[in-house]
């Protein structure tokens, strides 16, 4: 069974390490090898664990982590949103991004926004996210990716 819990600070490790292993077999195509290894360099307390603060989860099946998602109040955002290799194409990603646009919506914002990756891009406009231009995200290290900025109304 698939259950969805708030992430804590002992589990930024386990979190940072879903999304190196979702980055590195989801985007190959979408981004260069130089671009993913940059993208997954470093370690949790490089200041990935910071982001348990917020609203982050992890969804588990038998207890285990196989998926995270990160809602960000103050920038109306969600993000974070990775599920290990052997646990893709099962739906769970999808339950993560409803589970946070429930969360958003309860917590009263009217929509919500995301940076898509390239090859993400897709599924979420099948969820009703709108975006088309292409983008540049500027990640807190220093990296910049494309991207498709979005947007959902949750009304």
């Amino acid at each position: 069974m698939f259950e969805i819990r708030r992430a804590t600070h002992s589990d930024a490790q386990t979190a940072f390490d879903i999304r190196l292993q979702a980055i590195r077999h989801q985007c190959i195509g979408a981004y260069t090898t130089e671009q993913m290894l940059a993208w997954t360099a470093g370690a949790a307390k490089d200041g990935y664990s910071d982001l348990m603060d917020k609203h982050f989860y992890l969804g588990c099946i038998q207890g285990e982590p196989v998926a995270t998602g990160m809602l960000d109040l103050e920038r109306s955002e969600i993000g974070a949103i990775f599920v290990l290799p052997s646990f893709m194409q099962r739906g769970f990603g999808l339950k993560i991004l409803e589970h946070l646009e429930c969360l958003a919506r309860d917590l009263g914002l009217k929509e919500v926004n995301l940076d898509a990756t390239l090859n993400a891009a897709d599924f979420y406009r099948r969820c009703g996210f709108v975006g088309d231009e292409p983008s540049i995200y500027h990640s807190p290290s220093g990296l910049q990716l494309a991207c498709v900025p979005m947007v959902k109304g949750l009304l």
